[in-house]
């Protein structure tokens, strides 16, 4: 495995630990609202109560399918070739510029690996956009600055 993939490796590898505790926060969460819900008591009304539970069972919903969304974002992480050589940049990608380096996944933010800032960005984000399909040596302008792809990995 060469620097370049190793590099990668950790970044992606952080970013999995990052979404791993987003998994578990969210099962936390669905686990204390079922509780919440199934302790509810009918000491009062029983419109108000069906209300109560009305609500907790649709914040339960959403916390479901955003347990599913953040499942299946890991899912696409973990498809990811590290090995696979980019000749343009794409899902997977980490790209050198003159400006940053980039790795193209989801939007996480900047991650520190090897002495060095990455950002790992999606292809949806500005940046990601006028990355996408890019290729070594191709220049583009972002915020007022020229900047020069230098190594796609």
């Amino acid at each position: 495995m060469n620097n370049s993939t190793k590099i990668k490796k950790q970044i992606l590898d952080k970013i999995i630990a990052i979404i791993d505790e987003r998994i578990e926060s969210t099962k936390l969460a669905i686990a204390s609202a079922k509780e919440s819900r199934d302790n509810e008591t009918k000491c009062s009304s029983g419109d108000k109560y069906e209300t109560g539970r009305t609500m907790m069972n649709f914040e339960l919903e959403k916390t479901r399918v955003l347990l599913n969304k953040t499942l299946s974002i890991k899912n696409d992480l973990l498809q990811i070739d590290l090995h696979k050589k980019h000749d343009k940049v794409t899902f997977g990608s980490l790209v050198f510029t003159s400006n940053g380096n980039y790795f193209i996944s989801i939007a996480i933010g900047k991650i520190e690996v090897a002495n060095e800032t990455f950002y790992s960005i999606s292809l949806a984000s500005p940046m990601g956009k006028l990355l996408n399909n890019k290729e070594k040596n191709d220049i583009f302008s972002f915020q007022n600055r020229e900047i020069t792809i230098l190594k796609i990995v």
